[in-house]
This record gives C-alpha cells, sequence and structure tokens, in this order.
C-alpha cells in the first residue's frame, strides 16, 4: 500500500500514468458518462485548516465516483488533542477507504501515514501541496505552447517560498521541466530544496535557477505563477513581507509584457488581489488560473481512483447473492427490536 504524501515518492512515469488518468475521467466527466468505479467507498476528510478548493475537490470527486465523502473540521474529533495522531489513524482506518488530510505541520500527515491501514493522501501542509502541483503539471499539459513539449517548459514562480513553491520545484524537476524562482534573497528557497531539486534534475534532464531580478525571471517563461507572501503563523510578518515584495515582486500588466506573448498566469488561488497580483492579470486573457482551479477536481478523481482502487475488493455475482439471501432469510424469520413481532 502507498500513500500520496509527496511527489519526490514517485518517478516522472508514475505521475505522468495519474496525468493520464486524469485526463480520461475528466473526458468522460464532462460527457456525464463517469464509471463509478469507487461505488460503495468511503474517503475520510481530515482539515485542520478552512479550504474551498481541497475540500470541495476531494468531497465532488468522492460523489462523481459512487463513493462517500466524510468532512472532520476541526473541533469535530480529537485529532492530536484528548487522542493522539496514532490512534485517530488507527480508528478511521478501520471505517474508510482512504483518508485526506490538510494538516498544519506536515508531521502530522506523516504520522497518520505510519499508522494507517488504508492510503492516506496528503491535502496541503506547511511543507508541500503534492495534489496542487500535479494539477498545475496536468492544467500545464493541457496548455502546452505550440510546439513545445512537457520537458521544454519554462515556469517561473514570482514569490515566497511557500510549500506550493517548494512542490512546484521538485516537480517541475522530477519531471525534467525547467523551473525559475524570483524573490528577495530572504525568501528564496532553501539549500536543502535546491539539493532535492538538482538531483532531480540530473536524472530528467530539467534545470532550476533561483534568482532576485523579476524582468529576467519572466524572460522566455511560458508560465508565470504566484501565491500569497506569507502562510498561516506568518501573520506578524505581513508588514515586513510586503515591504520586501512590494511592488517589484508583483504580477502586473507591465511585468507580464516582458515575458513572451504566449506566456500565461497561474495561481493556486485563494489570491489576494491587488498584492502578489493585480485584477488586471488574474482577470485577463493569459490567466489560466480558473481552469487550474477546476482540475483540481479531476486530478483528486485520479487520485482517488489510483489509491483506492487497488485496495477494493471484487465480490462475484455469486457471493453478493448468497449473502443476500442469507440477510435477507434473517429479516423475514427473525423479529427484530424495531418491528415489534415476526413479519
Amino acid at each position: 500500500m502507498r500513500h500520496f504524501l509527496d511527489t519526490q515518492d514517485f518517478t516522472k512515469a508514475e505521475l505522468l500514468t495519474l496525468m493520464e488518468l486524469t485526463a480520461l475521467l475528466k473526458a468522460a466527466d464532462k460527457e456525464r458518462a463517469l464509471p463509478r468505479l469507487l461505488a460503495g467507498a468511503s474517503l475520510g476528510m481530515i482539515f485542520e485548516e478552512p479550504s474551498t478548493r481541497t475540500r470541495i475537490s476531494f468531497e465532488v470527486a468522492m460523489t462523481k465516483l459512487g463513493g462517500h465523502a466524510l468532512y472532520l473540521k476541526p473541533g469535530e474529533i480529537h485529532l492530536g488533542v484528548r487522542e493522539s495522531i496514532q490512534d485517530t489513524s488507527r480508528v478511521i482506518s478501520r471505517m474508510v477507504d482512504a483518508i485526506e488530510a490538510r494538516t498544519l505541520k506536515h508531521a502530522t500527515v506523516l504520522e497518520l501515514a505510519a499508522n494507517a491501514t488504508v492510503p492516506v493522501l496528503n491535502g496541503l501542509t506547511d511543507y508541500n501541496h503534492p495534489t496542487q502541483v500535479l494539477c498545475d503539471v496536468f492544467t500545464i499539459q493541457e496548455r502546452l505552447p505550440e510546439g513545445k513539449r512537457l520537458e521544454d517548459v519554462r515556469l517561473t514562480f514570482m514569490g515566497d517560498a511557500t510549500n506550493v513553491c517548494a512542490s512546484l520545484l521538485l516537480i517541475c524537476s522530477r519531471m525534467g521541466m525547467h523551473f525559475t524562482q524570483c524573490a528577495p534573497e530572504r525568501y528564496q528557497l532553501s539549500q536543502t530544496l535546491q539539493d532535492m531539486a538538482a538531483f532531480n534534475c540530473l536524472v530528467s534532464g530539467g534545470s532550476f535557477k533561483v534568482v532576485d531580478d523579476p524582468a529576467l525571471a519572466v524572460t522566455g517563461a511560458d508560465f508565470i505563477y504566484t501565491d500569497l507572501w506569507w502562510w498561516v503563523g506568518q501573520e506578524a510578518e505581513i508588514p515586513d513581507r510586503t515591504a520586501a515584495f512590494m511592488p517589484r515582486y508583483q504580477v502586473n500588466e507591465d511585468l507580464l509584457a516582458r515575458a513572451p506573448p504566449h506566456a500565461k498566469f497561474m495561481h493556486c488561488l485563494p489570491a489576494s488581489r491587488g498584492v502578489e497580483v493585480t485584477d488586471a492579470v488574474m482577470d485577463g486573457p493569459r490567466s489560466i488560473i480558473y481552469d487550474q482551479a477546476e482540475n483540481r477536481l479531476h486530478t483528486e478523481k485520479a487520485i482517488l481512483v489510483g489509491f483506492i482502487d487497488p485496495h477494493l475488493k471484487r465480490p462475484s455475482q455469486a457471493l453478493k447473492d448468497s449473502h443476500s439471501q442469507k440477510i435477507g432469510r434473517f429479516l423475514v424469520e427473525t423479529a427484530l427490536p424495531g418491528a415489534g413481532g415476526p413479519r
């Protein structure tokens, strides 16, 4: 059994397989012909923070695939408070077919996975966001510039070394793409992450660089991506961060004009409009942020099928009929507590 915790856990071929499955499921969904591949399956969804795209995409994906999703919001379960993460994971595993977890600390999702007997799917942590970046690369593949392969793509991330930025660095280097982060030195990717990406590039033929010059960073870029400049727990740093990034690192029409005419704009959302990006760019003709958001649904379908389906039992019709007859006979012959007497 494998978990979906980090794209680093998978080969390029495996990630491409998930993307191919995403395309097949998306096409079927658009025709309202999606097979109920997860009929009868259940997904436990643990959320330590509110979410729009992650919560909706996983829940709707399970419903469309014939399964059921249970939303476990903060305060509704005893995760790490009145009950250990280990016990929570073991108990939930007995009742569902997979666990999706959006946690504040990466250590939490790792501990859930270490103790689960069903697949654990990382919906976001302070370290990474693998479901988002798999979706991003799928969206890029859909919108490839004419004549380019995925391995030719140049993606520039403008902004802080967020969990999304780190995840993009790792998946792009794994896929053989060319990644650039542009940020003030204080907010650049750690050396540890850069070392991991360098190893990926040795295998894949991709490349990456970290720079502090926005004009240089967008030169030749096929896709320009940005994210919020601060994360949960960094609210006290907002004035300093705003001063460091504004206005030089804001994605606006002037900066976009320095990129090739075919370059598209991406954002994982939610966005602080008028801060890291202007309305004119978000709502402009080069923005693909809503295609990107929709593709979270289709990517989540592929992840759910890819990690749940291999473990689902497929009973024969004869076995189903046998159990149906036994239960039916019991119900006819036995006085149930709520019936008041034999039927």
